[in-house]
């Protein structure tokens, strides 16, 4: 008999029904076993522990700037992104409910994709700063799974395609508002609290969301049951390294980014559009644009 309403056997077939956990890294009762019950909730309790101080510290030494009202006229950029990110987001949902693995789309990647459809869209404000300066620090997602691409899942068409379009959009769109710049701004290089905020925030979206949704159902979500078949740490203590190198890669990441950022958006000539990162470009004047060297006349948020 077929499958019909929205009982609770309907909805986890759709949500993991496709999952084969005959691949490696998928899931099932290979991946449960991989650490000892024991191990996993020993590690919980430090994981939990380490991201309340790690919290605790960073908001306390977390600021925000006051954020003008503006009215910001766009000439198309923002809008053609947002076009371009939704299109590509949207495919990979649909490769989701086509497959039945739509329990995958609690991976961070795909939170962090919505995340910055959302921060296209939305109005300039001081939550929107914030929510910009925390999700600078996710992009170490996007960048590892480019360096260490786990694609052995991925069978429909265009699907692993789509995967690293996605992944490099990631890397695209944070450029891209940064070089709008205004609400998008981000802390001064030595400020570490948003970098830590951040990455508490991630543990917590690990331990508190992914893992408890993951054990019952068997399935990997962002490697909280065992490790990918691309991690450099495999082994039984790889969420153990994953804390470490975390730990310095997020910081580490970020500003190395951010600094990238800056240098092609306030110092090189091709690319060049305004001379401090924090200034707002829908902003600029013609003689602010005269006095700082540039060709352009006027900028409107674009």
């Amino acid at each position: 008999m077929p499958l019909t309403g929205y009982s609770p056997t309907v909805i986890k077939e759709w949500l993991t029904g496709g999952v084969d956990f005959s691949l490696a890294g998928n899931g099932g009762p290979t991946c449960i076993e991989f650490t000892s019950p024991l191990r996993r909730y020993v590690e919980l309790l430090f994981g939990l522990t380490l991201a309340g101080v790690v919290i605790t510290w960073a908001y306390k030494h977390c600021s925000l700037p006051e954020c003008r009202s503006t009215t910001r006229r766009d000439r198309g950029g923002r809008k053609t992104l947002l076009a371009i990110v939704s299109l590509v987001f949207g495919m990979e949902v649909a490769y989701k409910f086509a497959t039945k693995t739509i329990i995958f789309l609690l991976n961070p990647c795909h939170v962090i994709t919505a995340i910055q459809i959302y921060l296209l869209a939305a109005t300039p404000s001081r939550f929107v700063t914030a929510l910009f300066r925390v999700h600078l620090n996710f992009l170490n997602g996007a960048i590892l799974a480019l360096l260490f691409p786990v694609t052995n899942t991925l069978f429909m068409p265009f699907e692993t395609e789509i995967y690293f379009i996605q992944h490099f959009m990631m890397l695209v769109t944070p450029y891209y508002l940064l070089r709008v710049g205004g609400a998008y701004n981000v802390e001064k290089l030595r400020d570490l609290s948003w970098t830590y905020l951040s990455f508490g925030i991630m543990i917590l979206y690990h331990y508190l969301v992914l893992f408890p949704i993951a054990l019952p159902l068997e399935i990997n979500l962002s490697q909280m049951l065992c490790p990918a078949i691309s991690d450099p740490f495999y082994g039984e203590n790889y969420r153990l390294w994953t804390l470490l190198h975390q730990a310095i890669f997020v910081p580490a990441l970020c500003k190395g980014y951010c600094q990238l950022c800056k240098y092609f958006i306030t110092k090189f000539p091709l690319t060049r559009v305004k001379s401090d990162i924090g200034t707002d470009l829908g902003l600029l004047t013609a003689l602010e644009t005269t006095k700082n060297g540039f060709k352009c006349h006027q900028h409107h948020g674009n």
